[in-house]
């Protein structure tokens, strides 16, 4: 058992999300950095998309109630066990009664916890994951809130100490353009390469309002409803750009300018409020090589934990 004695800002329970289930107005939900949950269950010895805890912006603090492995990636929020360093991207055995606890991020905005076994939650749709929006799955549909006990998988056979590599994020986000693109000025679309976006305060797990340049179509324009999936940039009237994040909305009705590369959503996850981002127009050829160079590193991570 894991019990929160101190949940934070938001934590909640999240795999790697909810798919094939948008045609019913359920949106995907699961972990803004997917790749850390990865690596965080692989250095556990679970499943890269089994259910852990997705920690933003920290202080939290956890009573570990059996005895186990854990790993923490994402965010680095100097954590402790027991007052002894624990370090993000590092298999960690700990006993029980033991407490873990995390600080402020000294870079990014989210941690993963990752515990062997997995947190044992029902899944709905295929999923673990919690929809705050829909106020389903995870851990009572809710965030996590102090004095929480969430229920273990079985533990594993202890394993040595392991460090990984952690890929850094950065700022550059690449995205390829979208339908409506097209009907952007030359000046316009010159704004959406050449000036950087700033993350504003308005900014959540839905999507984040991006502030810069006011953009304009052409001509205005009324859209039909249409899906919407995590990395859409959208443009709604007032001219400053929506990015759609895990929980988007199944569907919606404004313009998409672009698209997120899918292997570049890991590095919105961990953006802060108030940093700026700046786009990179992508090829389908770029597309398909950051795919293959993200499954590269994951099946290397994976090979090397069950190995060790």
């Amino acid at each position: 058992m894991l019990e929160i004695t101190k949940a934070g800002p938001l934590a909640t329970v999240q795999d790697q999300g909810r798919f094939g289930s948008r045609h019913l107005g359920v949106g995907r939900a699961g972990a803004m950095d997917g790749l850390a949950l990865a690596v965080a269950n692989c250095l556990a010895g679970n499943p890269p998309d089994a259910p852990g805890l997705e920690i933003t912006l920290p202080p939290a603090g956890f009573l570990l109630h059996r005895d186990g492995m854990l790993a923490l990636a994402g965010a680095d929020c100097a954590a402790t066990l027991d007052g002894m360093p624990v370090w993000p991207g590092w298999r960690t055995p700990f006993r029980a009664g033991q407490r873990l606890a995390l600080q402020a991020p000294r870079n990014g905005m989210r941690a993963y916890l990752a515990l062997d076994g997995g947190i044992d939650v029902p899944k709905l749709m295929e999923s673990a994951s919690t929809d705050l929006m829909a106020g389903f799955g995870g851990w009572q549909g809710r965030a996590l809130r102090d004095g929480d006990r969430l229920p273990l998988g079985e533990p594993r056979l202890s394993k040595p100490r392991l460090g990984v590599w952690l890929p850094q994020p950065g700022n550059r986000i690449r995205i390829r353009p979208g339908p409506e693109y097209a009907r952007l000025p030359a000046p316009d679309r010159e704004r959406l390469w050449n000036h950087p976006w700033q993350l504003t305060a308005r900014s959540n797990r839905m999507g984040y309002r991006l502030a810069g340049p006011t953009l304009r179509l052409e001509q205005p324009m009324e859209m039909p409803s249409h899906g919407a999936l995590p990395g859409l940039i959208q443009l709604p009237p007032d001219g400053q750009p929506i990015m759609l994040m895990a929980d988007a909305q199944a569907t919606g009705g404004y313009p998409r300018l672009a698209m997120v590369l899918a292997a570049d959503l890991w590095q919105l996850g961990q953006a802060r409020l108030g940093s700026h981002l700046h786009f990179l127009l992508a090829s389908r050829e770029d597309e398909v090589r950051a795919e293959q160079e993200l499954r590269r590193y994951l099946r290397r991570i994976e090979r090397l934990c069950d190995e060790n």
